[in-house]
Parts: structure tokens; C-alpha cells; sequence
């Protein structure tokens, strides 16, 4: 059997961040995914806000690095959950537990103008981000002899 979800949108609001009675930390957040084709009628994009969860560590780098507007990278598996609300009716819900969650954008560069927690921690890089001042090249290497090691 196969349940697995890839999928890149940005976020709605900022992450919700709580802790369960034994401490162990979950995030709950939504992410506005745009579909691939538009609305016939209206000629506009639909877009899907799809509900996700992350425990643990996840779920703490989600709730540390990621904020409303931020673009995300979910990967997880797909969770139905059914419960009864308060007049009694049974209700079905679909959410993302996710497994994995990758940046889908860059460090916002004026430090979080997106809002939220998201780049405001200036010892967090994102890989290809060497540094203030740093322009990125590579430097040769002076003592290559030009002979491959294998």
C-alpha cells in the first residue's frame, strides 16, 4: 500500500505550536496550493488549502523557521479523522501528517517581511548562503596535481 504526498504552497497564517501532556510538540498550519490547471469558467487558478500536522521535531523547525507567506515543501501521508461535533454531528476531516518539511523559497532578506518567526534568527543559513559579504565562487585548489583519486 502506498499513502504518500508531496506537495509545495504557502503558508496561511503562522504555525500553531503545542505541546501534548507527556511534551512532545505538534504544529499545526494550512498551505494554500495552487491546482495545475484553471477554472474554466472564471479563467483563474483554483487554488486547495490543505490542512497539515508535524510532531515532534518537525514540527518545532515548522513552527521555528516558517511563517505566514512562506513557500513550503510538505511531505507526508494523507490522515482521515472522524469526530463528532458539538451538536452531535459526525464529521470526517482530511489533514497532512507530515513527515518531512523543506523550505520552498529563499531567506527572506530583509529579515522576515513576511511576518511571523520566519528569518528572523540570523544563525540559520539556508545551503548556498555562505555568509554576508561572501559571493558565493569557488576558489581553486593550489596544490591540484590534476590526477583523479581513483
Amino acid at each position: 500500500m502506498l499513502n504518500h504526498i508531496v506537495m509545495m504552497g504557502r503558508l496561511t497564517r503562522d504555525p500553531e505550536l503545542r505541546h501534548t501532556q507527556a511534551g512532545t510538540a505538534v504544529a499545526s498550519f494550512t498551505v494554500a496550493v495552487d491546482r495545475d490547471f484553471k477554472n474554466k469558467e472564471t479563467g483563474e487558478r483554483v487554488t486547495d488549502f490543505i490542512d497539515c500536522v508535524a510532531w515532534r521535531s518537525t514540527g518545532e523547525f515548522v513552527s521555528k523557521y516558517l511563517a505566514k507567506g512562506r513557500m513550503a515543501v510538505v511531505e507526508g501521508r494523507l490522515q482521515l479523522r472522524d469526530w463528532t461535533d458539538k451538536e452531535g454531528n459526525k464529521r470526517r476531516s482530511a489533514e497532512i501528517l507530515a513527515s518531512s518539511v523543506y523550505f520552498g523559497d529563499s531567506k527572506p532578506k530583509d529579515g522576515g517581511s513576511t511576518g511571523g518567526k520566519a528569518g528572523k534568527d540570523d544563525d540559520f543559513q539556508l545551503p548556498g548562503d555562505f555568509g554576508a559579504g561572501s559571493d558565493n565562487s569557488f576558489a581553486d585548489i593550489a596544490d591540484d596535481d590534476g590526477d583523479l583519486p581513483f
